[in-house]
């Protein structure tokens, strides 16, 4: 499948081109600026150290969309989603988690937030 054209990284007056939105070096201070200031300080506890190695290890075991995988595409698993969140009480656990697209993420979790706000 051909991959997407890049484009220019989006911060601002960097002209290097990148596939994503920022290029790695300023991917790398962004993350660090929503990490820090964005996110609430209860969110980086549970998303430390010990979630990326089991993220690494759930997408290495699970390298396809689930999602998507149900609709008979092959689409490489990006991120890694908690069926039921922690902040619901939900766990690290692997029953818990499911590998999905990034874009499979964010329409799964666009409705899990309408449907808590709905309540």
């Amino acid at each position: 499948m051909p991959k997407k054209p890049q484009r220019p990284c989006q911060y601002p007056g960097c002209p290097k081109l990148t596939s994503g939105l920022y290029c790695a070096e300023h991917q790398k201070q962004m993350d660090y600026h929503y990490n820090h200031f964005q996110r609430e300080p209860e969110t980086n506890k549970r998303y430390g150290r010990a979630w990326k190695r089991i993220r690494d290890r759930f997408i290495k075991a699970h390298p396809l969309c689930e999602e998507c995988k149900k609709h008979g595409k092959l689409t490489p698993a990006e991120e890694v989603h908690h069926v039921l969140p922690l902040s619901q009480g939900g766990t690290n656990d692997m029953n818990n988690l499911m590998a999905l697209c990034k874009a499979c993420h964010s329409r799964i979790t666009l409705e899990a937030n309408k449907h808590n706000s709905d309540r």
